[in-house]
């Protein structure tokens, strides 16, 4: 009998190997996003303090305000352009993406544009 792998499985075994490759610093940290059935979340990370500098998500009020729906490109580019603004607030301009083993495509990609337009560079 043949038995397909679940996709969060082959998801979290392309993240682990995505990370061996990527570390967010002080000077340059890491912007980490995770899509669920329901939300999307972003946060830029310094791994080396261990510490989540800005974070965004469809959970928090200003985020979701006027959206109909919290899970679609509408949402992820809504969530893209917060980070993007905190992260510039804060004084980060340059970010490591970490796309948590999503494929680049549709929510992922339109948060990562809207980002970009907030005002990060990756």
């Amino acid at each position: 009998m043949i038995k397909k792998p679940s996709r969060t499985k082959i998801r979290e075994k392309k993240h682990k190997r995505m990370r061996g490759h990527m570390r967010g610093t002080a000077e340059c940290p890491r912007l980490a996003v995770f899509r669920s059935n329901k939300h999307m979340y972003a946060q830029i990370i310094n791994d080396i303090e261990g510490k989540t500098l800005v974070s965004a998500s469809t959970l928090q009020a200003a985020v979701a305000e006027g959206l109909e729906y919290t899970d679609n490109v509408e949402a992820a580019a809504k969530v893209g352009k917060a980070i993007g603004e905190k992260a510039v607030q804060a004084g980060i301009k340059t970010v490591v993406f970490d796309r948590g083993g999503f494929i680049y495509q549709g929510k992922i990609k339109a948060l990562a544009d809207a980002a970009r337009e907030a005002g990060l560079e990756f």
